[in-house]
């Protein structure tokens, strides 16, 4: 019978348990998760399972730390997503946010780009530490992922991004998640990605500002390819200023559909 181990597949007896497992493999481990939820009782094993045991108090080997920080997401999925390459453009509120977000569920690469340094206005919202201020914001989100997820590849370009530019940054990504700060750069995004990255999907937002409903933010694919999220009408004006929660929620949607992108779980619409 052959099960998934963390660092790779091994050949174990019919009829072994997940304790049992466990006690041959790493003895005292105090939690099990066999294919994405925790054991609570012990249980027979059956041929591709995926299992990892890990201690509250140890560090697991490297090979080990990957499919430990990924074991939650569920059997397949750390796999597949894995695979994936998503392009941030953009690593504020929203886009260092999402990275944090698609990071922790196992996502293999990761193309961050942002030409601005962290300042202490920005971590009201944005997933950045006292320590971050006035490095580059890229360099900074990329310190913050390999530290959650190491196996994460990280590739970063500080530098703003403009027409024209979009396929030499976001070669090979599978999706695209729109994270600009401006309406201006927000506006060329679709067009843009739609003629120099064909069949790329594009996650983008707006309405974000203040702190109303959360519940008025919502994911809708607009036009093919075009997912857009948020309340489409808010926005940050004098006297409304954006907040740490809509802007999780908000930077939450992006990642998940972007998820919902790669695990095939979105029927995209015809282009017209």
């Amino acid at each position: 019978m052959r099960i998934k181990l963390s660092c790779g597949d091994v050949e174990i007896p019919a009829g072994t348990t997940a304790a049992g497992l466990r006690d041959s493999h790493r003895p005292g481990a105090d939690v099990i998760v066999v294919n994405g939820a925790p054991v609570t009782h012990d249980v027979i094993l059956r041929d591709g399972d995926e299992v990892v045991c890990v201690s509250h108090e140890e560090k697991p080997p490297a090979c080990e730390l990957g499919p430990a920080v990924t074991a939650r997401c569920g059997p397949g999925v750390a796999s597949r997503l894995g695979k994936a390459s998503v392009g941030i453009a953009g690593c504020g509120g929203l886009g260092s946010n999402v990275a944090v977000a698609l990071a922790r569920s196992g996502i293999g690469r990761l193309v961050l780009v942002d030409p601005d340094t962290v300042d202490p206005t920005n971590l009201n919202r944005q997933h950045f530490f006292v320590a971050h201020i006035g490095l580059p914001k890229v360099e900074a989100l990329a310190s913050v992922i390999l530290g959650i997820h190491p196996p994460t590849r990280v590739e970063t370009f500080a530098e703003r991004i403009r027409p024209g530019g979009l396929e030499r940054l976001f070669a090979y990504c599978d999706v695209v998640a729109e994270c600009l700060d401006t309406a201006g750069d927000k506006a060329f995004m679709p067009a843009a990605v739609r003629a120099e990255l064909p069949g790329v999907p594009l996650v983008t937002v707006s309405g974000i500002a203040g702190h109303g409903d959360a519940n008025e933010i919502v994911t809708r694919e607009v036009m093919a390819g075009v997912h857009l999220v948020g309340d489409q009408r808010s926005d940050v004006t004098s006297g409304v200023g954006i907040m740490a929660p809509r802007v999780l929620v908000a930077a939450g949607h992006q990642a998940n559909r972007i998820v919902q992108i790669i695990l095939g779980e979105v029927v995209p619409r015809e282009k017209t």
